[in-house]
């Protein structure tokens, strides 16, 4: 299994774990990592240009001049990658590493005829570590049971960072621009809903539980797009409700 995994970067400089990058690629020889520089202001560029001259094979990066948001960062490095790679599975990553670069390479196992969409969830159980600050906790399972009712199925975390995608879905999934800069990852599910059918969508999707997630303390989500939020939310029900 031949993996692209898309990492997108905005002022990363101060907090990219170079060391965990190297060591998953020297593991995982099966493995491209993109990262792609969101218009970043700080230093963010000359440390991921020296992360990719260590394994000029396995990293490349993606060089946007200005700052155009997630969305559109994670659509154009999986463009980038279907361009220029021929990975059987597709994934996109937070640039802290929140979910580990390991379990994002073990949940692409469970891509296979049967199964081409594979997200990560933060369920709290007796046998992982999910550790969350409780404000982001409560203020996410409001914002997901929103979703999920909109959404029309039961989801438990559409908003975890971890994602993988069978190769023959990523012009399904990416090649229009997304409604929300944040909430694409919602938009995505409407839009592999509306290419497959709600139940043979439902038939090919997994939802994993993680072994571990860590929340990080320096956020690109600011609180106050908690007010955008739900015009976003608002929009993307508008565009996908039939």
């Amino acid at each position: 299994m031949f993996i692209a995994i898309i990492i997108p970067c905005f002022n990363e400089a101060n907090r990219l774990p170079i060391a965990a990058f190297q060591s998953f690629v020297e593991k995982e020889k099966e493995a491209q990592l993109i990262f792609v520089n969101d218009g970043s202001n700080d230093n963010t560029l000359g440390v991921l240009k020296s992360l990719a001259l260590s394994h000029p094979k396995q990293i490349e990066v993606v060089d946007l001049k200005e700052n155009v948001g997630k969305a559109s960062a994670v659509q154009q490095g999986m463009l980038y990658a279907q361009a220029h790679f021929s990975p059987s599975c597709f994934a996109y990553l937070d640039a802290d590493l929140s979910t580990s670069l390991e379990e994002c390479f073990s949940l692409a196992q469970n891509i296979n005829p049967a199964t081409s969409f594979v997200f990560g969830s933060r369920i709290l159980k007796a046998d992982n570590t999910i550790k969350r600050k409780w404000y982001r906790f409560l203020i996410g399972r409001v914002i997901a049971t929103v979703i999920s009712k909109m959404l029309g199925i039961a989801v438990y975390d559409t908003q975890c960072g971890c994602k993988i995608f069978d190769a023959q879905l990523i012009s399904t999934a990416f090649t229009a621009d997304f409604t929300s800069r944040w909430l694409f990852d919602v938009e995505i599910f409407y839009r592999l809903m509306d290419h497959y059918g709600k139940d043979t969508f439902l038939q090919k999707t997994k939802e994993v539980p993680l072994k571990q997630w860590i929340d990080t303390d320096d956020s690109r989500v600011k609180m106050t797009y908690m007010f955008r939020l739900w015009m976003d939310l608002y929009l993307l029900n508008k565009r996908y409700s039939k």
